[in-house]
């Protein structure tokens, strides 16, 4: 029986699209087909990089007698978590309050009505650990719903009220201020992992959003502490096995606190914010270790996920065949000790393995060892270094690669944007700035619809194809972050007026009276609940990426709608920040720039005057918490901040100004670094 998913965009829904069970995309002729039947509908959600994924995938959806159940008893749905967060987000919010825990594969049976009634992540195809076969699940859902409809329906309704009972409301929280920072700062300091750097146990995430509040709040308060977390912690993930020592880019996660063993998946979003952290490391501290791994990971985004179109894909998977035909997870990137005599010969080989922490039994699986940087390594000269990662580089090219995502997901675009474009400024690297500018551009192309009679941001393109789904708050937030970014760097003014379309949109379409914001727009499509997610947690929440977009916009126009929304939505930092700051960082982040000013930079010179340039490198190199910096001719009308912004005794001129206070322009890019704060280089 053929399903419905072949003529899909995502990736991962064609990944399904031969199976024998008839899966269905989600659509309102999924559920009217449930009625039709009478039966339940088996909701199944994940994303194409995920391991877990691919191994229900195999051993359930791909078995014929496991199908020919499901295609009888159930109408079988696919998401991808990535195309639809809406989705996701509600289900999965759910599942988490039923079950205390969460997790994709995520596997919910809803009433031809959407209403979830039972919920579970990954099943196995027979009993282990104390689950149920996913045939048991089947059995027992398909008996629950035949004999005692009336008590499932009941059950579906409760949990449907319960979570419409869950609507946040931090619009009148206050803003936060020094005081909620500080407490946040303590959080972070008791779940310090002293040893090995990051916070809290295994499994170990890279903490991207709370490295850059530590590296604000050290720069507005001098708090040395909050420096050294962030830079240990940098530090102990760019030796670890999370990050690729060969091609540059991060894993998912470390299995493990020491960063030793990753799960190998790489996102784009985790690279695109860890790049962009680690070259404001560099700006705080000048470290070489943070320069050199910011721009091996933009490389690396620019090299493996870059699209035809000039986009970037969304990931690549951690598994990939190991030779055999078989796809096993870390395939692509792990070494044996014999591997590596193959390649190098003794001598290098004995070498390598000193140098990257390789065993003889290994670190990993199968006598297989994760590449990492210990501390107590070998010094070895740069030149021979460089010769064995060319090396071994280019016989793990001979392997079999990991999978790629190829869909564009507009926020992780934004994302990149803002890192790419920033480390093409610091590190003179302009082709990263080109990068930046070619993404952008798609997603105006693409993704930005102002003629369906009202404005809107697509959530996914695919080979240049716009996809069906409308983008959510952190699409809108994202994207206008990397464009205020990518503003700042060019002195494109162009870039502000669309991070304006799309604050205004923010405003219009996702915030409510009160200054409460959801993740849907307010014509979205109708879920049981209206998705609200406030806490940053792989990336920043839409709702705080809000947040730091509209502070930024204010700041370069002096709109008071903006800055008000701006600070309705930090309410949310104010409640979580004290309690929960390891959930919250983008938030503290956006609260510590809020508290600075933020500082408004104008840097004005004819475009072909060296001093300019100094100026306005030493105005992208101050380390003021979320200073915003426009840059131009005098008298442009590319920034609302150049406005009346003359020359200075016939010199380019820089004016900074925070709080409606100005101070004296100045020709002097060390004066100006001074007042910033700012590494020389």
């Amino acid at each position: 029986m053929p399903n419905h998913l072949a003529h899909e965009t995502s990736p991962y829904l064609l990944q399904h699209a031969d199976n024998p069970v008839d899966w269905w995309p989600w659509s309102p002729e999924a559920f009217a087909e449930a009625r039709e039947r009478g039966v339940p509908v088996l909701l199944s959600v994940g994303y194409s990089s995920c391991h877990w994924c691919h191994v229900m995938a195999h051993e359930s959806f791909e078995d014929e007698p496991t199908a020919a159940y499901l295609n009888e008893h159930f109408v079988n749905v696919k998401v991808d978590r990535e195309e639809r967060p809406d989705v996701d987000a509600v289900y999965m919010e759910a599942v988490q309050a039923a079950t205390g825990q969460g997790g994709w594969p995520m596997t919910v049976f809803l009433t031809p009505d959407a209403e979830p009634f039972y919920f579970g992540t990954y099943f196995p195809p027979e009993p282990r650990h104390g689950m149920p076969s996913f045939m048991q699940v089947l059995e027992g859902v398909r008996t629950a719903w035949v004999g005692r409809r009336d008590e499932v329906a009941e059950v579906a309704k409760k949990i449907v009220r319960d979570l419409a009972g869950r609507q946040l409301d931090y619009g009148r929280a206050g803003v936060p201020g020094p005081e909620e920072l500080a407490q946040a700062l303590l959080g972070l300091t008791r779940d310090y992992d002293s040893r090995h750097g990051g916070f809290g146990g295994a499994p170990k995430f890279p903490p991207s959003m709370v490295v850059e509040f530590l590296l604000r709040h050290h720069a507005r308060t001098g708090a040395e502490g909050a420096l050294q977390m962030a830079a240990d912690t940098c530090e102990a993930m760019a030796r670890g096995g999370i990050y690729d020592q060969l091609g540059g880019g991060f894993a998912r996660y470390s299995v493990d606190r020491a960063w030793v063993v990753p799960h190998f998946e790489k996102m784009l979003y985790d690279n695109a914010l860890l790049c962009r952290a680690y070259a404001h490391l560099w700006r705080s501290t000048g470290s070489d270790l943070a320069r050199r791994v910011a721009l091996e990971t933009a490389d690396f985004m620019v090299r493996e996920l870059r699209t035809r179109e000039g986009g970037f894909a969304s990931a690549l998977d951690a598994d990939s065949d190991d030779g055999s035909g078989k796809h096993v997870e870390g395939a692509y990137y792990a070494w044996t000790a014999a591997e590596l005599r193959e390649v190098l010969g003794d001598e290098d080989a004995g070498t390598a393995m000193a140098y990257f922490g390789v065993t003889e039994e290994g670190t990993f699986e199968h006598g297989k060892s994760v590449l990492q940087l210990p501390q107590d390594g070998p010094v070895v000269e740069a030149a021979r270094i460089a010769s064995l990662r060319e090396r071994l580089l280019a016989a793990r090219a001979g392997r079999p690669a990991p999978g790629r995502d190829d869909k564009v997901v507009a926020a992780w675009n934004g994302l990149a944007i803002a890192a790419l474009a920033e480390c093409g400024a610091y590190f003179d690297r302009p082709d990263l700035v080109e990068r930046a500018t070619e993404a952008a551009d798609l997603l105006v192309r693409v993704h930005f619809d102002a003629t369906s009679g009202r404005a809107r941001l697509a959530r996914t393109s695919k080979d240049g194809v716009v996809g069906g789904n409308d983008g959510v708050l952190e699409d809108y937030g994202d994207v206008a972050e990397g464009f205020l970014a990518l503003a700042a760097v060019t002195g494109e003014g162009v870039w502000l007026e669309f991070a304006g379309f799309l604050a205004d949109l923010i405003l219009d379409q996702f915030t409510a009276e009160d200054g409460t914001l959801y993740d849907t727009a307010h014509d979205a499509e109708q879920l049981i609940r209206r998705p609200q997610d406030p806490t940053d947690n792989a990336a920043p929440a839409g709702w705080t990426a809000a947040a730091g977009a509209l502070l930024s916009y204010a700041a370069h126009t002096g709109s008071e709608a903006h800055r008000t929304a701006a600070e309705r939505a930090l309410g949310v930092v104010h409640a979580l920040g004290p309690r929960a700051p390891r959930f919250i960082g983008w938030g503290l982040a956006v609260a510590e720039a809020l508290l600075d000013g933020p500082r408004e930079v104008a840097v004005v010179g004819p475009a072909e005057d060296a001093a300019l340039h100094r100026l306005h490198r030493t105005a992208l190199l101050g380390t003021a918490p979320g200073a915003v910096v426009a840059v131009g001719e005098p008298g442009g009308d590319e920034f609302p901040l150049l406005a009346d912004r003359p020359l200075v005794g016939g010199r380019p001129a820089a004016y900074v100004c925070r709080h409606f206070v100005c101070a004296a322009p100045t020709g002097d890019d060390r004066a100006l670094a001074r007042e910033l704060g700012a590494v020389r280089s």
